[in-house]
């Protein structure tokens, strides 16, 4: 699953959200990856978090917090 967002503010930037199996070798965990690229480089971006699948949903409920 992959999924681009436009970025709010930029004329280009994209955030880019996809699951990414074995990021650091074989049986390694798999992750939730958050790119921002302002130049709309999904593939390439800038700036670039790996967050463990575990940790997910509360990563997610904090984020629904800040609204």
């Amino acid at each position: 699953m992959s999924k681009t967002i436009a970025l709010s503010g930029t004329k280009k930037g994209v955030i880019s959200v996809s699951k990414i199996d074995e990021p650091y070798g074989k049986k390694s965990a798999s992750v939730a990856s958050i790119g921002i690229s302002l130049a709309g480089n999904a593939k390439e971006p800038e700036w670039k978090v790996h967050l463990p699948m575990d940790n997910l949903e509360e990563v997610i409920k904090a984020l629904q917090d800040l609204k």
